[in-house]
């Protein structure tokens, strides 16, 4: 009798002390500021030139709530939150029903957050699942509750909300899937709308038709069970032909959300504030150049208008700061999400070769050493042997220059510089110009066979591109808070980890891929775009089974771009010239209407008139002759030194 007693006056007393903490923290929150909801847009993103150009958590087109269709606003009740109308920001039994069965089932198979709640954590708070942010979730809740009505409330909500694609709110999301106002929704249209936040990577009709219309169907059901339509009304809705439109009435692109979701990613792993509580809104700057973006879509999407499973990854980045001004995940962020540019890792091909040869030319190669291009088989230790093959097996079998083997990318004499530096020197130039992937110290990894991503690679290149310094690569150059205060800013201090000097003779060497001087008994390697390109640029391609690669620069600006299957199916011959094509339209479009610049040659590096093949100064005999760049005092000979003999 005394036990019973005594857990009652416990029972009073938790009571007691919870009724006390209640009404103090109702009132605090009552007494408290009024949180301005309507105009609290937490980030918003602008492009290299202080254009906004998305709002997230917000909108720039808010409507009021009797300007959305009755059945997206029944649909969305139905679906998020059906007592919304009768609680007071929590719905408690909703909250222990969810809670006793994620417990009984030992997994979470449901939430119990209502749309007061979801509302805050769009608005106000970031991702972390710490005892503060809930402290906060509860606290912002109550406010809205006591400052705001339920129609205010669900107004924001409907205005705020995520509906995939870069589309916040309803008006916004209405036009972009169905190209009409959020008043004129049907049922079927609306039920469509409202199934797809909870996953627009699974539920968008843009991704997964299938998925999106089970999705549907359960919002109809939910309709039917809370009594806003009935079930002849639900069947006809679900068998409804809906036309799903999905274009931007601003920004017309299909791939910006790529480089949106490439700046979000940045920015988790900044060390600033990410809550409206601490920073009333978000002001991202970023790189992005509107410009660059469209003519990489425009081009990508015309060369590869006629084979619809091919995918494509790109960037441009400026080599002088490695602000990334463009980016290219996919083929059409409608169809796919996946960011290709930030998560991939493909194998690189022959675009290794520029770094093997930067660490040959500060190791005593000059453009005209030589090696012999045969067809060769190297042995090694525990009798291993490995035979690389040049691309169509064609062989000079004669010794060739360093500017031969870059222009017609010659796969033995790769193989033969790597092995005579060592087999540890292209990792550890890899590692000095910024590539962070693992590498295997093997004699293949000269022909590019370790994957990498996209990023670290044309970063690796810009710093060929800006004459030896290492930058960092990025989207984001600064961040503001609601009031101007700067949060973040780009550190763009460079780094310089090559010899400039000889930096330029390799940018020189890579003019050679599609220089007609050097066809001979091959062809340089992209001579096929040589009549698109109308200034100079250096250009390396790179291919393997299933991968084709082309990455080139000016002083200006780097791109790369990766053409392949996301299965790993091979890739035809006649595939490989995407790349390639894609590359010239790009930049040629791009520069179009800049200054043509390159260059200036160094004191210590001297032009000689040679013949590009053998290396040799040129002679009136000679049919190919091309002025080819050294360090002075290291100019060719008449006596051709072929590295070969060195080695043997």
């Amino acid at each position: 009798m005394k036990i019973i007693k005594k857990i009652i006056k416990l029972s009073i007393a938790v009571i007691v002390i919870l009724f006390i903490f209640s009404f103090a923290f109702f009132g605090y929150s009552k007494l408290s500021m009024k949180l301005e909801i309507k105009n609290a847009n937490n980030i918003s993103l602008y492009d290299k030139f202080g254009n906004v150009f998305f709002v997230g958590n917000g909108t720039n087109e808010w409507i009021s709530l009797e300007d959305i269709s009755s059945n997206l606003i029944n649909a969305t009740i139905s679906t998020e939150d059906k007592n919304f109308y009768s609680h007071f920001g929590f719905d408690f039994p909703r909250i222990i029903k969810a809670g006793w069965k994620n417990l009984t089932s030992g997994k979470t198979l449901q939430g119990a957050s209502t749309i007061s709640q979801q509302y805050v954590k769009n608005l106000f708070l970031d991702f972390d699942k710490t005892w503060e942010r809930k402290w906060n979730e509860l606290w912002l809740t109550l406010n809205i509750e006591l400052h705001y009505t339920k129609d205010e409330i669900l107004e924001g909500y409907l205005n705020t909300i995520n509906y995939g694609h870069g589309m916040y709110g309803v008006m916004n999301a209405s036009k972009f899937y169905f190209g009409k106002s959020a008043k004129d929704l049907d049922l079927a249209e609306a039920s469509m709308l409202v199934g797809i936040p909870k996953s627009p990577a699974n539920y968008s009709p843009l991704v997964n038709y299938d998925l999106a219309k089970k999705r549907q169907y359960l919002v109809l059901s939910l309709m039917e069970k809370n009594g806003y339509i009935t079930e002849s009304e639900l069947n006809d809705a679900y068998s409804e032909e809906i036309e799903i439109i999905g274009k931007k009435n601003n920004i017309n692109l299909n791939t910006v959300m790529y480089y949106q979701d490439a700046v979000f990613k940045e920015f988790e792993t900044l060390n600033v504030p990410k809550s409206f509580l601490d920073t009333g809104g978000l002001k991202i700057y970023t790189a992005f150049d509107l410009n660059a973006q469209a003519t990489l879509e425009e081009k990508v999407t015309n060369n590869l208008k006629n084979n619809d499973k091919l995918q494509a990854n790109a960037i441009m980045m400026d080599p002088n700061n490695g602000e990334i001004i463009a980016l290219l995940g996919g083929r059409d962020y409608s169809i796919s999400q996946f960011n290709r540019s930030i998560s991939s890792r493909r194998q690189v091909g022959s675009v290794m070769k520029p770094i093997l040869y930067y660490s040959a030319l500060e190791n005593g190669f000059t453009s005209s050493t030589c090696f012999t291009s045969e067809e060769t088989t190297f042995a090694f230790a525990n009798k291993q042997y490995y035979t690389p093959h040049n691309a169509s097996n064609v062989y000079g079998n004669k010794p060739i220059s360093l500017a031969a083997a870059i222009a017609y990318s010659d796969n033995i004499y790769a193989v033969k510089t790597l092995l005579f530096l060592g087999e540890d020197s292209l990792v550890n130039m890899a590692k000095r110009v910024g590539i962070s992937s693992n590498m295997q110290e093997v004699p293949s990894l000269a022909l590019g066979t370790s994957e990498m991503n996209i990023i670290e690679l044309t970063s690796a290149y810009s710093s060929f591109a800006n004459l030896g310094y290492k930058v960092n690569p990025h989207f984001i150059t600064k961040i503001e808070d609601a009031n101007g205060n700067i949060l973040y800013e780009a550190n763009n201090d460079k780094e310089q980890i090559l010899n400039s000097s000889l930096v330029f003779i390799l940018n020189n060497l890579l003019t050679g891929t599609y220089d007609s001087e050097f066809v001979d008994y091959n062809y340089p390697t992209v001579i096929g775009i040589a009549k698109k390109l109308t200034r100079k640029y250096s250009i390396k391609s790179g291919t393997t089974a299933t991968d084709s690669w082309t990455v080139g620069y000016t002083p200006d600006v780097v791109m790369s771009i990766w053409i392949g299957y996301d299965d790993n199916n091979e890739i035809e011959t006649k595939d490989y010239m995407y790349s390639k094509n894609i590359f010239a339209d790009t930049m040629e479009t791009y520069l179009k209407d800049s200054e043509q610049k390159w260059y200036t040659m160094p004191n210590n590096v001297v032009g000689v008139l040679v013949n590009p093949i053998s290396g040799l100064p040129s002679t009136e005999q000679d049919k190919n002759k091309k002025i080819l760049y050294y360090l002075k005092g290291t100019e060719p000979t008449n006596d051709q030194i072929v590295f070969d003999e060195i080695m043997e």
